[in-house]
């Protein structure tokens, strides 16, 4: 969502780097860059022009202008004005005892992704042991009751409803009655939408509000509809008093103007965005992290956090038991290739983890995910010898008949079996090291990083740097020379 603010950002630092010694007059302009990304962004100019007074006044200040490396303070000071925009937030649902019951307000305009989010919250707090109640009162539309209904069968989560009742308010009450009889302690209230803001329905949503005193009442936007989504907040939070935004479609290829300008228009945080249409998809919104992406810095807790959801933790102490004795096989590596799976696309997933948002752009004409399933097919076509040994077993023969189960070329083969050589290297000898070690060797191997296939991209083979003609050439000879051998083989095969 944030690619073309995170690119506009990247360039104004790099102008600003470039510029030798940093004067009052080049760092201005460096500054102006900054101010044009935010506006193409889509962030509100009243907001983007306090934001970077603030910026502006720090940047030129004589700490700054003096500092060893002033453009580095001034990422560190849009850094933090960032985090300061877009927070502080306060995850917490403020939920009662569970002798209790707890009503969560859900509200928003028609197509923010309301019913669904709704679902979303449900599976949450059901993970945390809580025993959720969906509440379907959107009235207006018949689909949003088929649509909860179909969501609370998926997720094994109680919906309640009356399609006879004409009146949302005496829906709402009659749920938080029936939720103290089925033992449930937090009513999530799915209220009617609008396809825009109306008087009648302002006034539906102040009388539930009113009569059935929820102790949180949030507001659903659809982060794709830009400044529009921060408008309609502001008039939601005029007549309820919002406890926090949920903003949608965040995974959307949106400018991201709304997620930085909600909570400096109407003073309500963003609590929690929705990455996905999977129900699992609605993550706590961190300001510090999300500032950290934008400036093209990763997000490694997030990650982290993630993974420790997907992740199967027997399966992983199993897998770092085996590495300790130096045993790493094709299937081992099949099966952490399907734990990454589980987090997300891979190029999202390397633009998440610090220093590694240039290795995505790099293999931005390349498909993991359609590499990934071709491994796997070649994997899958060998024996299990093939797979325990693969260098010592794989002859010619061999590779073309593995090569003809998984449809693919024989030099395709090959290629797997040296980049597995690779990996098995480094597996073994991060066995037993901590995090931090790790990342030190994932980014010393990102100069030689490959695609599933272990081929450099095309667009671009280095680690950013432009190419010297004399490197070009050079590469062009290795290319060349790698084509000629591999249709030697074929022909000998």
């Amino acid at each position: 969502m944030f690619e073309a603010l995170q690119g506009g950002l990247t360039g104004a630092f790099k102008t600003l780097r470039g510029q030798g010694k940093l004067t009052e007059s080049n760092m201005r302009d460096g500054l102006k860059l900054v101010e044009k990304s935010l506006l193409e962004a889509d962030v509100s100019f009243a907001v983007t022009r306090e934001f970077m007074s603030r910026v502006t006044e720090q940047s030129l200040g004589e700490r700054v202008m003096k500092s060893l490396n002033p453009s580095e303070q001034v990422v560190g000071i849009v850094y933090q004005e960032l985090v300061n925009l877009m927070g502080p937030v306060d995850h917490s649902l403020h939920l009662q005892g569970t002798s209790d019951v707890t009503v969560l307000m859900m509200c928003g305009l028609q197509g923010s992704g309301k019913t669904t989010t709704c679902g979303k919250l449900g599976r949450m707090l059901k993970e945390n042991g809580r025993v959720p109640l969906l509440v379907a009162a959107d009235l207006q539309r018949p689909a949003a009751i088929d649509q909860l209904h179909v969501l609370g069968e998926q997720l094994g989560i109680a919906v309640y409803s009356d399609r006879g009742e004409k009146n949302p308010v005496k829906v709402c009450q009659a749920a938080v009655k029936e939720a103290k009889k089925k033992n449930a302690d937090v009513v999530i209230l799915d209220t009617a939408g609008r396809l825009h803001v109306d008087d009648e329905l302002m006034q539906q949503l102040e009388r539930i509000d009113r009569q059935c005193n929820p102790q949180q009442v949030y507001l659903v936007v659809d982060g794709m509809t830009g400044q529009d989504a921060v408008n309609s907040a502001k008039v939601f939070n005029e007549a309820l008093e919002l406890d926090g935004v949920v903003m949608t479609k965040l995974d959307g290829d949106a400018r991201g103007g709304a997620a930085l300008s909600v909570k400096q228009v109407t003073g309500v945080p963003i609590k929690f965005v929705g990455t996905g249409e999977h129900l699992d998809a609605l993550e706590e919104f961190h300001p510090d992290r999300m500032a950290g992406r934008i400036l093209g810095q990763g997000d490694i807790l997030s990650l982290v956090e993630k993974a420790q959801r997907e992740f199967d933790e027997d399966e992983l102490l199993l897998q770092e038991e085996r590495l300790r004795k130096g045993e790493f096989t094709l299937d081992d590596f099949k099966k952490q290739l399907g734990q990454i799976k589980k987090l997300g696309p891979m190029q999202k997933v390397m633009g998440m983890i610090p220093g590694m948002g240039n290795m995505a752009e790099m293999m931005d004409d390349v498909d993991p995910e359609q590499d990934m399933k071709r491994m796997f097919g070649i994997i899958d076509s060998m024996t299990a010898e093939e797979r325990r040994n693969p260098t010592k077993t794989i002859d010619q023969s061999r590779r073309r008949r593995i090569a003809a189960g998984a449809g693919v070329e024989p030099h395709e083969v090959n290629d797997l079996v040296k980049q597995f050589d690779a990996m098995a290297q480094m597996m073994t000898q991060m066995a037993g090291k901590g995090v931090r070690e790790r990342m030190k060797m994932v980014r010393e191997m990102q100069a030689t990083m490959s695609n599933p296939n272990g081929q450099l991209s095309k667009k671009k083979q280095t680690t950013g740097k432009r190419l010297s003609p004399k490197e070009k050439a050079r590469l062009k000879k290795d290319r060349d020379r790698e084509l000629r051998r591999r249709k030697r083989e074929e022909r000998k095969g």
